[in-house]
Order: C-alpha cells, then structure tokens, then sequence
C-alpha cells in the first residue's frame, strides 16, 4: 500500500516476519495514540502454550478456552506451522506469475515502468496479527513498499485464489509507485492513499460478487460492488498512522470517489 516518485525496481526486503506495508510506521505525534497489545495469560484465557496441542484444541471445542484463548491459540499453531504455511504461499504465489492472466498483465505494466516484481521481492511470510485492549483483531493479507516489494501473509492465505486477489491489490499499489508521486503516508493528506485503495480494491477482484458473498456472507445484489470497494478502502485509510478516525476515513474516501473509481488504468476495464 506504498509508492513514491521515480520508476525504479522494489529491493529485495530482508527475512523477517514482520515485513509490512508503510501503514504499520511509527504513528505521528499528532495521531492518535494506538490501544495496547492484549498478552496471553493461561489462567483468564484457558489456552496455556505448555500444554500440547490437541489438548488445548480439544480444550477450544468444548469452551474451555474463551474468544481471547482462541486467538492467541491460532496465532500460537501459525507460528508452529510457518515453515508450511510459507511453502504453501510460494507454491500459490509460483503459480500466479506462471499462470493467471491478471498477475501476468500487472506484472508486465510494472516492468513497462522499469519496475521488477519476480520471487525474490515478492515473498512470503508469517504475519502475526494483533489483538489490542479494546477487543480488536487486526490481521491483514499483504502489503506493499516501495523500498522492499511485496510481502503476502502466508498465515492468512486460505487458497490459491485469495493469494491471487492479494497479490493482485498489492501490484496496483506497485503501479501506482511506478506511474505517480503518491504520498503513501498522508504526509499532505490521505488522499492519494485513498484513491490508491480505492483503485486496488476495485481492480484486484477481491471485491467480486461471488467473494463477498461466499468468503464474508455479503449476498447483496445491489450496489454490492461499489459498498465492497467503499469499505475497504476506508479500512486501509483507517489504518494509517497520520488517520485520526473513521469519520477522516469517510469523509477523505468520499473526496476521491469519483475520479479514483472511474480510473481503471493499466486496465481497460475492471475484468474480476
């Protein structure tokens, strides 16, 4: 979710697991200071990492363990399982270059730029997500950065076809760096991230009819498209460190919406 101004190639990001796009940065001094990091503590939460397994899965199904334990339990198997969870996302992520036709048109509209996007600035990784005092989760799929590429949250890749969404959402904002000086920080305003959101959204195919209705139970038939598009990007604008609340989020989306929503570049048209 990233760019600034000249064409010049992603560089290789360096092996970690907490790689992110540029919305995860240190927050401003003038925003709004983040909900702290809720730990795991066996005795309220019933999940104890000691104990093996299939004893605390056993433990989850009988609801031995509360929504805080479940969390943390799933965050605990990802970790156990990250060396097969990343295997897995670069098998996906192999496949996507080789094979499908949006991966393959992006990729090509970046190297017509002098950008590069191959394995080894696409990677995969372990993302761990967040759960902050006030109850909220916070995960995400991807990220982008104009210093280090594309990183894909093996952990949070349910098939083939959401690592292609993402992968996808992720190479507009690849673009979007490459074509146009784009204050990804909201340095000035959040506009430009906005309109890059809103462009990702719509052009990536995670906001397809048959995704929202069978991946988050959205069967709408009317406007579904538009609403899918409309709320996510107010939820990466949201997160931006330089965002103060929902209603800035709104309100800077709807700014855009127009001109962002109409501009389907480097496609034709929406095609997923």
């Amino acid at each position: 979710m990233s760019s600034d101004a000249t064409p010049s190639a992603p560089a290789v990001p360096p092996p970690t697991n907490a790689q992110s796009s540029p919305t995860e940065s240190s927050p401003s001094p003038t925003s709004t200071p983040l909900p702290q990091l809720v730990q795991n503590d066996p005795a309220r939460t019933g999940f104890d990492p000691q104990t093996a397994w299939w004893m605390n899965y056993f433990k989850l199904l009988t609801g031995s363990i509360n929504r805080e334990g479940a969390f943390h339990y799933r965050e605990w198997r990802y970790r156990q399982n990250e060396e097969q969870d990343c295997k897995r996302c670069e098998e996906f992520r192999d496949w996507a270059f080789t094979h499908s036709p949006t991966v393959r048109f992006l990729r090509e509209k970046v190297e017509a730029l002098n950008g590069t996007l191959d394995k080894e600035n696409v990677v995969c990784r372990r993302c761990p997500a967040r759960l902050t005092e006030d109850g909220q989760v916070h995960r995400s799929s991807g990220g982008f950065s104009p210093g280090h590429g594309i990183l894909i949250c093996a952990n949070e890749v349910r098939d083939r076809n959401h690592l292609e969404d993402t992968l996808a959402h992720e190479m507009v904002h690849a673009w979007d760096h490459l074509r146009w000086k784009v204050d990804w920080m909201g340095d000035k305003d959040l506009k430009h991230a906005a309109c890059t959101e809103i462009r990702a959204a719509m052009l990536s195919g995670e906001c397809r009819w048959t995704r929202e209705a069978w991946t988050r139970g959205n069967w709408t038939l009317t406007q579904q498209f538009q609403d899918c598009v409309r709320r996510r990007a107010v939820q990466s604008v949201l997160a931006r460190p330089r965002c103060k609340d929902d209603v800035q989020a709104v309100k800077v989306v709807n700014q855009v919406w127009d001109s962002c929503f109409s501009d389907t570049r480097p496609f034709d048209e929406v095609y997923r």
